[in-house]
């Protein structure tokens, strides 16, 4: 039987701390996963549901978007993937009934793990304009109120359509064409907060924003360098295929502030022998300083630009533009300045110099400890000078490797979820559709918090995620939102952005990637694109939650026809009955989609075309593979402060919080906790176990403050701190952003420490 949800929000006063762990997965995964999934579903519930994910026949797990090989495990999930099904797949339901005995008053002073908890909302709701609470609504009602707000907007931009990374490629392309019709192309989504600064470099330097590896690249790879990432935690999945490429002879550098149990030791829960012993990954750790990647990744470059032999002459001749520039830029590296921002020692660089040196094939794969900095493209370019001075990409066994982290983030970018989209692709829509499209820009995330505080946006519809609690400063993002006319979120369960509402809100429920999805036209699967390029079909196997959900094309189709009404001539009724019509006119759109439906149905899917990995062909300005050579920059920390990095502990997903323990770190019963390494601590008096404010510091003098975070003594890099979001997103300055990407710079926050 599965468990009720708690009544109260759970005591964080005082979390406990035990040594971090040296290991990760293993039996303890295992033991966490179970009980997690019998609490939300039950024992048949959770052997139905888990056998099912990332299956051939079943559905895609909604967490990570790491691929699957074609040959599957029977149990094919980590355990954070089963936190993430079971969470959706749960017994617990959140109905008209709940929101009369909560106002959101009441559901503004509870934590995001006590929301998440409730369980599946079952009906739409809606909060009128001065009401303190929501209250049941009709779909036909819901979409009429929808249609009063857009309708009576002075510019259709104005309104402001978010999408979350778990939205479908059906529904995803309906969205954006619906927002394109309508007049605008605000289309923020939540790559802007996470791999936008990754598209931004690759696109430049490649000619395309994406990853140029396969699964089977890194089985033959010869080094991997892991930066900015914690695989462990954040995508578990990737251990199995780093410890295949351990076995097959591979050397791994992981590049991080923090030692992280995943990348230490992998005890495979597949494996007997995994789980008793588990498998070393890291073979040299680079404990870096927090931003001093694009420092290290240029001196790297510099001593391999002056080793006889070491770069790939005739693939930078025939593919790459823009040597001499690198070269030139590369000679001005200083040892000592890379010290200095790096907080590494000499012998460890020279040994990451002769592990590239004695690699034929590398990879480098990086997540948001790369992203999420001023410099994020500089430094994300300079990987990819890296690896082009080695031949490195369109080579089998190497190239760049972005690990996106949710399930089809990337599929909803390739779709047109875009608010800079490509004249190519709006001319495809256009002519497909017959519609006129918007050809000025519109605004991601950081401008659209802007537009809704300065009074230039009013209404928000966001297609999944919690806006609220992924975006940066916090008390800014909030004021701002409660400036709009109406809130809209189509949502699966409650979170913090449901709290925070316009004048006038909704919440609109609808169906996960466990349920069954039927329509007029019989039983309906969607499809999803992973980190590596591959599209295949998911299908839910679940009665639904209740009777009275839509799924997310549905709801996009109803909308378009209560908003566009008749002078639409979009067949929005079809696409609603059967999502073949749409991929049908994805086919025409998109490419790489030719004969979309055909190929969706192969149980293995099917992978989009790469020019820079297929045919070493770069769709750049310049017609190849170009070298950058940007300035070298790192974080400048006055004294007396430390750098703070937001991240995820190992009980949450982005910003899903199952619990309130982070195993592997050696934290539970609690998230407001800040790691300083002791000599930090030390010198600023902060003794292991006490409390303290953080408060930021940045250029506009503002104070923001996360209040009451217990100090935890911790092996972090010197001059560095961490603690976990979106408790410390209030830090996050709105305006602190990267170059270029314009991604929020959470990963490089200044703060002192003041007594609690």
């Amino acid at each position: 039987m599965a468990t009720k949800p708690p009544t109260g929000d759970p005591v964080q006063d005082a979390p406990q701390v035990t040594p971090p762990k040296h290991a990760a997965a293993g039996l303890p995964a295992i033991g966490h996963t179970l009980r997690i999934a019998h609490q939300q579903m039950g024992l048949a519930r959770t052997a139905r549901t888990l056998l099912k994910v990332n299956q051939k026949d079943g559905f895609d797990c909604p967490g990570c978007a790491w691929p699957e090989g074609d040959k599957r495990h029977t149990a094919e999930f980590c355990e954070n993937g089963a936190k993430a099904v079971a969470e959706e797949a749960t017994l617990r339901r959140v109905t008209p009934e709940f929101f009369a005995a909560h106002p959101v008053a009441d559901l503004a002073t509870r934590s995001g793990y006590w929301l998440g908890q409730q369980g599946r909302i079952t009906e739409p709701v809606y909060l009128p304009e001065g009401g303190d609470r929501y209250e049941a609504i009709s779909w036909e009602r819901a979409f009429a109120v929808i249609a009063e707000e857009l309708t009576a907007l002075g510019s259709p931009d104005e309104a402001l359509f978010y999408t979350s990374g778990r939205t479908s490629n059906e529904a995803a392309f309906l969205f954006q064409l619906f927002a394109r019709e309508f007049g605008t192309n605000n289309l923020p989504d939540c790559s802007n907060m996470c791999h936008e600064s990754s598209g931004s470099a690759l696109t430049e330097t490649i000619g395309i924003g994406k990853g140029s590896v396969s699964l089977e690249d890194l089985h033959q790879a010869d080094l991997i360098i892991v930066a900015g990432q914690n695989p462990g935690t954040n995508h578990p999945r990737m251990l199995s295929a780093l410890e295949r490429a351990k076995t097959a002879g591979a050397k791994i550098i992981s590049v991080n502030p923090l030692p992280e149990a995943g990348m230490e030791r992998f005890k495979n829960p597949q494996t007997p022998l995994g789980m008793l012993k588990g498998t070393a990954l890291n073979d040299l750790f680079l404990q870096i300083r927090i931003g001093g990647d694009q420092a290290l990744f240029r001196l790297l470059n510099k001593l391999v630009i002056e080793t006889e032999g070491a770069t790939d002459e005739a693939f930078i001749r025939e593919h790459t533009h823009g040597y001499e520039d690198l070269a030139a830029a590369a000679k001005e590296a200083d040892w000592d300045e890379t010290l200095t921002a790096t907080g590494l020692t000499r012998p460890e660089i020279e040994r990451a110099l002769a592990m590239v040196l004695a690699s034929k094939r590398t990879i480098v794969c990086w997540a948001m400890g790369l992203t999420q900095h001023k410099h994020a493209v500089a430094t994300i370019r300079e990987v990819v000078n890296l690896l082009l001075l080695r031949g490195n990409i369109g080579r089998p066994g190497a190239g760049v490797c972005p690990v996106r982290g949710h399930s089809n983030v990337q599929g909803d970018r390739t779709m047109g979820i875009f608010e800079r989209p490509a004249p190519a692709f709006l001319d495809a829509l256009d002519k497909e559709f017959g519609i006129t499209s918007p050809r000025g820009h519109g605004y991601d995330v950081v401008r659209s918090i802007q537009a809704m505080r300065d009074g230039r946006a009013k209404v928000l519809f966001a297609m999944g995620g919690n806006f609220v609690g992924a975006t940066p400063d916090t008390d800014v993002t909030e004021a701002a939102i409660r400036r709009t006319a109406l809130t809209v979120h189509v949502s699966t369960k409650l979170n913090r952005s449901h709290a925070v509402t316009g004048r006038r809100a909704l919440i609109l429920p609808t169906l996960g990637r466990t349920d069954k999805d039927v329509q007029a036209s019989g039983r309906q699967f969607v499809t999803v694109e992973d980190s590596m390029g591959m599209v295949h079909a998911s299908r839910g196997n679940l009665a639904p939650a209740s009777p009275h959900l839509l799924s997310e094309p549905a709801i996009v189709a109803r909308m378009a026809r209560a908003v566009l009404g008749t002078a639409s001539a979009t067949p929005w009724e079809q696409f609603e009955r059967d999502y073949a019509a749409i991929r049908d006119r994805i086919s025409r759109v998109v490419p790489g989609f030719e004969d979309f439906n055909a190929r969706a149905a192969r149980p293995e899917g099917f992978r989009l075309p790469h020019a820079p990995r297929d045919e070493r062909r770069f769709p750049t300005k310049t017609g190849k593979a170009n070298f950058t050579a940007a300035p070298v920059e790192y974080p400048r920390v006055p004294q007396g402060r430390l750098l703070l990095q937001t991240l995820r502990s190992h009980d949450q997903y982005n910003t899903t919080i199952y619990g309130l323990d982070d195993r592997y770190r050696g934290i539970t019963g609690g998230r407001r906790v800040v790691m300083v390494n002791p000599a930090d601590a030390a010198e600023l008096g902060l003794a292991d176990g006490s409390y303290t404010d953080l408060v930021s510091e940045w250029q506009d003098g503002v104070e923001r403050r996360a209040p009451g975070f217990r100090v935890v003594h911790y092996p972090t890099a010197r001059g560095c701190a961490a603690a976990y979001y979106p408790e410390t997103n209030v830090l996050v300055p709105l305006d602190s952003t990267a170059d270029t990407s314009n991604t929020p710079a959470s990963k490089s926050v200044v703060v002192r420490f003041e007594p609690a």
